[in-house]
């Protein structure tokens, strides 16, 4: 059983207080994917242009990404470029390019939707609605979004995560979507929306998760250093979502059983904190799965008491 991921694969331009790095591989899809890999088989659909190197197709290919979904078309590859602030809380814009994403129009291969897990990375709503039609059988569906869909295509958007089992968003989404400046407040009215599982990601300060029967709340992974908080979101939703699905491969009942969906919150945080420690995917290239479970067990020692 298999995740199937949807979004954008792109380069990045970062400026942080540690450096700057004028091009690196980037996009949701990217993040997501390479969190998830740890632990289960990933299957990515996505656009590229003609100068997406070979090298960085062969990190996805080399840690087991099915890439019968990424299409390979004339032009250029989404980019986009941006500076941190000094503790890193804020990032400035400074250039989007859409590129060949701006005609992205996902398509699965067939052997892609018969696949259990699905995870829908921020792009046009109707096109998350789009994709989630395509699967067939669907035991856990998902996705993130922002500000701007939020704020621009609110309907739309209302219409697309009715029939999400699980929306990712951040605190401040999550106050925009509601309505509601309180965190718990808020779950309650988006949950009323279609969800029946929100992750609320809170940076450095951690992470919650909501049901209608529960929540639960994790701090931050405490970094003795930072170097680029790009795609710690989207790698924290590919360790959530690829435990749950390696879990319910093991019969886990991932999809309902509120002790899984807790470690799956932990594992997210630790494959976000992972993220940080260099720029860009830089770590997925060096990190294990050994590492991964080594820092989960410290945050269990963390948190217990």
């Amino acid at each position: 059983m298999s995740l199937v991921v949807v979004g954008s694969v792109a380069y990045d331009g970062v400026q942080t207080p540690r450096g700057r790095v004028e091009r690196m591989l980037g996009g949701a899809c990217t993040y997501i994917a390479l969190s998830a890999s740890y632990f289960t088989q990933v299957r990515i659909v996505a656009v590229v242009g003609e100068d997406f190197g070979e090298e960085d197709e062969a990190l996805l290919a080399d840690r087991g990404i099915d890439l019968a979904g990424l299409a390979r078309v004339p032009g250029k590859t989404f980019y986009w470029s941006g500076v941190y602030s000094e503790d890193m809380n804020d990032r400035t814009t400074l250039r989007t390019d859409l590129n060949v994403f701006a005609e992205f129009r996902p398509e699965l291969p067939p052997h892609y939707r018969q696949e259990p897990y699905l995870l829908l990375g921020n792009i046009q709503p109707s096109l998350q609605r789009q994709v989630r039609r395509q699967m067939d059988g669907v035991r856990l569906a998902g996705g993130d979004t922002m500000n701007y869909w939020i704020e621009g295509h609110r309907q739309e958007l209302l219409e697309t995560i009715r029939d999400w089992d699980c929306l990712l968003i951040n605190d401040s989404e999550a106050r925009l979507l509601s309505g509601e400046k309180l965190l718990r407040r808020a779950a309650e009215v988006i949950l009323e929306m279609g969800p029946r599982v929100l992750v609320i990601k809170r940076g450095e300060y951690g992470a919650a998760l909501f049901t209608k029967e529960f929540h639960f709340a994790i701090p931050g992974y405490l970094l003795p250093d930072l170097c680029d908080p790009t795609g710690a979101g989207d790698s924290f939703a590919g360790g959530f979502f690829g435990y749950l699905a390696e879990q319910g491969a093991e019969g886990g009942g991932a999809e309902t059983d509120p002790a899984l969906l807790r470690r799956a919150v932990v594992y997210g945080s630790v494959m976000g904190s992972f993220c940080c420690e260099r720029f860009g995917v830089d770590r997925f290239r060096t990190l294990t799965r050994a590492e991964i479970d080594a820092r989960y067990r410290e945050f269990k020692a963390l948190t217990g008491f």
